[in-house]
């Protein structure tokens, strides 16, 4: 029996999220004090009490999420502790894994998630876009759709659940296709801009000079590249992984699926929210999903 642990991404931060473990656990609350000191400002504060609209920008939403889930990742080591063989993490949450696998420092990964966020926003400034979640639709019909309308595929999340991202006129006639194809659903995103698509360039070029500076390790466990849906080949590919994962669609289905086939038969999400055990029920429920992003959680 195979055990993974899964990292949340943008989408599953709320404000309050993390404040149980830092009034709770000394070792948390060192976590995100130590955050405070590394980024120049109070995120503890921002998770703690929002308001919403200040945590839902990306400079500030990729390390908070970061910061509850290596909390939630301490307080379970301390309070119920576990191997895993695996490790994975949705789109910034791949930095959760990393971390959580030895690649990188506390501290750095804080330093690059603050970059990462600033960039990103740079980047919808200049290339603004959006984003359209598609229920139901065949993978291979969208693929024909985006290409017609000029937009890519960000995230394939589910079997059933796939975001397309692109220019605003290109998501828009991507809306009109996709209904006129049989899509359940077609709803426009709530996002700053088009996230995992081309028109993030130059986010990701400004990253690549970046992460030069960083020190990177080799993983203690296998990591799964979200670029590939396969663990990082070494270091110098993980740095190029997690330079294209900017502009790259994340293959979440993939991944969770090799996951499946390596024998993984549990998973832990650990940090805010419950979107990755929802999205595993329906790629393979052979792989049950538990949650770790309060104290009570432990306590269950």
């Amino acid at each position: 029996m195979k055990k993974a642990i899964l990292f949340p991404g943008q989408g599953s931060q709320s404000v309050g999220m993390g404040r149980d473990f830092y009034d709770a656990i000394p070792e948390c609350k060192a976590l995100f004090e130590k955050a405070n000191e590394v980024l120049g400002y109070d995120i503890a504060a921002i998770c703690f009490d929002g308001p919403e609209e200040e945590l839902k920008k990306s400079h500030n939403t990729q390390p908070a999420i970061f910061t509850v889930s290596a909390a939630a990742f301490a307080a379970m080591q301390l309070k119920k502790p576990m191997n895993f063989d695996y490790a994975a993490g949705h789109s910034l949450g791949e930095w959760g894994a990393l971390y959580a696998a030895g690649v990188i420092s506390f501290e750095n990964t804080l330093r690059v998630l603050k970059a990462r966020g600033e960039f990103i926003q740079a980047a919808c400034v200049a290339n603004p876009g959006a984003m359209l979640a598609v229920i139901n639709l065949d993978r291979a019909v969208l693929e024909n759709i985006a290409a017609e309308a000029g937009v890519t595929l960000a995230n394939i999340n589910s079997p059933d659940q796939i975001v397309l991202s692109g220019t605003a006129e290109g998501i828009a006639k991507a809306e009109v296709l996709c209904k006129a194809a049989g899509a359940k659903r077609a709803l426009p995103l709530p996002v700053a801009g088009a996230f995992h698509s081309p028109l993030m360039a130059p986010a990701a070029e400004k990253m690549a000079a970046f992460l030069a500076d960083i020190p990177l390790a080799a993983p203690k466990i296998p990591v799964l590249s979200n670029v590939t849906g396969r663990p990082h080949d070494g270091v110098g590919v993980l740095r190029a992984n997690m330079v294209a994962q900017i502009t790259g669609s994340v293959r979440w289905v993939e991944s969770m699926q090799w996951l499946a086939a390596q024998g993984v038969t549990e998973a832990v999400e650990c940090g805010p929210g419950k979107v990755l055990a929802g999205l595993m029920k329906r790629i393979d429920k052979t792989v049950s999903v538990s949650n770790i992003g309060a104290i009570s959680d432990l306590e269950a």
